[in-house]
């Protein structure tokens, strides 16, 4: 193989070894119905940065949801700014994921529609929303309700609430969650999730995350699509592992 042909191999992921594997992941990642927040929308490799709080698309936390921070049902709020170690917790199955949970730490509400919500103001609060909003999308169901509750104020969660809703397509192949790292101001926190496929392939999506109204909530563009795509991970080198199943 010529030298020019080995760069044009390295630089094009489609033929790097185990993409088929991964990409059957990412499959799996858009039937679990999370459209309006991680539905890869257009066809760039790029991997933009978190948003800073303020900028871009991402909508600024009202004064009154960040004034003191209180949970909406009652969790508590800590100046913790980091999460180094896997926090011990009880799972529970959420659709086909398994998702935290800690009556200290969250879901503190569970209505009607299965929807789990109420998250503490902490890192570890931002990083069991995350999850569970993860597990809450492998039921296409709950789709426009993930929308009306879990997104953060703004053009993107009006125009997810209005689009069409998804026909995911059929996969057999199961994820959860396998590791984590978070980036977490006191309003805004970037959870860098890492999935494992039951056929062993690996892949990540950052969820960037607001706190509103006493919770944290679902950050989209302002065309309802997502700020991430997911993408491919070889190994679970700098995440910290995590899993329930």
């Amino acid at each position: 193989m010529s030298q020019s042909t080995e760069s044009t191999t390295e630089s094009n992921p489609f033929t790097k070894p185990g993409f088929i594997i991964a990409a059957v992941l990412v499959v799996a990642l858009l039937a679990a119905g999370i459209v309006i927040f991680l539905l890869p929308k257009g066809q760039s490799d790029a991997q933009p940065a978190p948003p800073a709080p303020g900028t871009g698309s991402t909508p600024a936390a009202s004064p009154s949801a960040s004034a003191a921070g209180s949970s909406v049902c009652g969790l508590p709020t800590s100046t913790e700014t980091s999460l180094g170690a896997a926090p011990e917790t009880k799972w529970e199955l959420v659709g086909t994921m398994a998702a935290p949970t800690d009556p200290q730490i969250g879901p503190g509400k569970t209505d009607a529609q299965g929807i789990r919500s109420c998250f503490a103001h902490t890192p570890k609060g931002a990083l069991y929303a995350a999850v569970n909003l993860w597990a809450l999308g492998s039921d296409p169901s709950k789709e426009r309700a993930i929308a009306e509750q879990l997104a953060a104020k703004g053009p993107g969660r009006e125009a997810g609430m209005k689009a069409p809703l998804t026909q995911a397509p059929a996969s057999s192949v199961k994820i959860q969650i396998a590791g984590f790292n978070v980036s977490y101001t006191a309003n805004q926190a970037v959870v860098d999730l890492a999935f494992k496929a039951d056929n062993g392939a690996l892949a990540s999506v950052r969820t960037t995350l607001l706190w509103q109204d006493g919770d944290w909530k679902g950050v989209v563009a302002d065309n309802g699509a997502p700020l991430e795509e997911p993408r491919q991970v070889r190994d679970l080198s700098g995440f910290i592992p995590w899993s329930g199943a």
